[in-house]
């Protein structure tokens, strides 16, 4: 009885050392799900079906994408956080989920931004355009403070979401201009843009995908960028940093997440893939055009990526003092 039983425990140990591999060698048998946290339409949206599409003809599955909204984006990542660590249900992460509802909500976040997601890979660094109603009567960020500070608190900023990259602009705004803009939120970059083209909002802190038809159409106009080192995209725009607001930087960022615990080897072969459209030349351009950035970084990499974005955004919640 005890051979047999030590027979038995072998196998099964040769068995537990081999699963990975194996499990990564079916991987996937079915389709594999990314959640999008935020609503359609918007810049993340529409870089997750991008990569929706080439995953799945790297993977041989279909990859579907979800939109589960609410929170900021925390909804969605909770759920993901919450799933089972199978490489079949991955998440959209960003700045908003992961870099600054930490600081935000602290321990009424029900989730734990490192502990509880495997990094998968970094993908674009995303940066954002202010921008109002070609209606309005200002041409510059600094017509636009002048009109601020004329109407304290009667002026309206939109963003997609309380705890996003484009709220915390506005509230770097708010701080560096010295002036008093009421913060609107949405649940996405698309429903804020409607409003501000409907004369509801005075101006928008919004993604440059989102942005970028509506002021070629010259229904908007652009008054400047809020990272320091300005997108090409709009290279006529200069950076708020640029225009009386030194110290102004923010640029969001978008990665593929997983539940932890994940499989290494299913890890590596995700960002493999995601990794080979990231660095094709003519999925690059047409990221560039859109005003995101390519960074095709492995897990190891990305996983320290995102960690030091986690601190700097700490830093600048602390010193917009935003709240939600």
């Amino acid at each position: 009885m005890q051979r047999r039983h030590f027979i038995h425990s072998l196998a099964g140990g040769a068995l537990a050392a081999c699963a990975p591999s194996v499990f990564a060698q079916a991987y996937p048998a079915r389709p594999v799900h990314i959640i999008n946290p935020f609503a359609a339409g918007g810049a993340l949206d529409q870089l997750a079906r991008l990569l929706a599409q080439r995953l799945g003809d790297t993977l041989g599955q279909p990859v579907v994408v979800e939109n589960k909204t609410g929170a900021s984006g925390n909804i969605g990542a909770e759920y993901v956080a919450k799933s089972a660590p199978d490489g079949y249900t991955l998440v959209m992460g960003s700045s908003a989920t992961h870099g600054i509802a930490p600081s935000i909500y602290g321990k009424r976040l029900p989730f734990d931004p490192l502990k509880d997601f495997t990094p998968i890979s970094a993908t674009v660094v995303q940066k954002n355009v202010l921008v109002v109603n070609a209606s309005l009567n200002v041409r510059s960020a600094q017509d636009l403070i002048a009109m601020a500070r004329a109407q304290p608190g009667k002026l309206s900023f939109g963003s997609s979401g309380a705890g996003t990259s484009q709220h915390l602009s506005g509230e770097l705004f708010n701080k560096l201009a010295n002036v008093d803009v009421l913060h609107v939120p949405y649940k996405g970059s698309a429903l804020a843009m409607q409003d501000l083209l409907g004369g509801q909002l005075t101006m928008l802190f919004v993604d440059i995908p989102t942005a970028l038809p509506h002021i070629r159409a010259g229904k908007l106009r652009a008054l400047g960028q809020t990272a320091a080192e300005p997108s090409p995209t709009l290279a006529d725009v200069a950076p708020l940093a640029q225009q009386g607001l030194p110290g102004f930087d923010i640029k969001a960022w978008y990665g593929v997440m997983g539940p932890a615990k994940m499989p290494q080897a299913v890890v590596q072969r995700l960002n493999a893939g995601i990794v080979e459209y990231l660095s094709d030349a003519q999925a690059r351009e047409k990221l560039l055009g859109m005003g995101m950035e390519p960074l095709p970084l492995d897990a190891a990499q990305s996983a320290a990526f995102i960690a030091g974005e986690l601190q700097k955004w700490t830093e600048i919640v602390r010193i917009t003092g935003a709240t939600v």
